[in-house]
């Protein structure tokens, strides 16, 4: 009988490539993934890894194991929701990742909910980046996520989890006067450090206007950067959760583009009462003009 939590560990190389990050992210040492991999192998009979010096690649026979391991736990997934189904009452932890944007203006008025609602249910959140998302769910260290994409950077699916639109909001132009993307081709711009997603998404707007940005500050916080706009450091590219309370001395004008927020858990678990009534109480509590 193969064993669910070394098959965990599988799944969970085959997702981040190395036995180290595997180890950091479960809370591990290496040697004692190495260990429960090289069992899990006996256990087959099959060679399921192939070792090169430092670096592990799965074989056909491990990858064949790992899309069995996403059934398996999607199916585990399942019947955790049905024996929550019949519980009485909700009770307990729901742990929630949330985006920053999304903590501030949605975030609140679903607590306020679910605290009137189910009071015995304890709702914890925390900022999370989207690019971690994936691997807080897997890991079991989330229940529910909410998780953007702009046009100009879809969501890349990741295996084991799923979703639904929550949903989608515009983008505007941060400037001190009215203008179009166009205009700014020598402007400072103002953008998140690199590697986040609406860094990308900036540059790539722009190269599809026609220039590459120069920037001039990075700043991971809405309401900093339209500050700097209307200090006349530069312009910038925000959403409309990032721009609810604008200071004076800019001009917002909306584009052609948008940004899209998804709640995202693990498979198998939408039916979950937890999952499910939390769900529910953001898509309630949503403001007017996001419905």
């Amino acid at each position: 009988m193969l064993d669910v939590r070394r098959l965990r560990l599988l799944r969970e190389l085959a997702h981040r490539g190395t036995i180290a990050a595997v180890a950091e992210a479960l809370s591990f040492s290496p040697s004692a993934v190495s260990q429960q991999l090289s069992v899990l192998e006996r256990e087959t009979g099959v060679s399921l890894l192939q070792r090169t010096g430092r670096r592990v690649a799965l074989t056909p026979a491990g990858q064949n194991l790992v899309r069995h391991t996403e059934d398996l736990l999607e199916r585990l997934e399942r019947a955790d929701a049905e024996l929550a189904a019949v519980r009485d009452g909700l009770a307990g932890p729901v742990r929630i990742g949330s985006y920053p944007s999304a903590t501030h203006a949605i975030i609140p008025a679903a607590l306020a909910a679910l605290a009137r609602e189910h009071p015995a249910l304890e709702a914890r959140v925390t900022d999370v980046d989207p690019a971690g998302v994936a691997a807080a769910l897997r890991a079991g260290d989330l229940d529910l996520a909410l998780v953007h994409e702009y046009d100009f950077v879809p969501a890349e699916p990741q295996p084991g989890l799923t979703g639904q639109e929550l949903f989608t909001e515009p983008m505007y132009l941060a400037a001190r006067t009215p203008s179009s993307l166009a205009d700014h081709a020598t402007s400072p711009w103002i953008t998140a450090p690199p590697g986040r997603l609406c860094r990308t998404m900036t540059v790539r707007a722009c190269q599809a206007a026609g220039f590459t940005p120069r920037v001039r500050h990075e700043v991971d916080d809405f309401a900093t950067v339209l500050a700097l706009v209307a200090l006349g450091q530069g312009v910038a590219l925000v959403p409309h959760l990032g721009a609810t309370a604008p200071p004076p001395g800019l001009t917002l004008t909306r584009l052609a583009m948008s940004r899209r927020t998804r709640t995202v858990h693990r498979a198998g678990a939408a039916n979950h009462p937890a999952v499910a009534t939390v769900t529910a109480a953001l898509r309630m509590t949503l403001p007017p003009e996001l419905r």
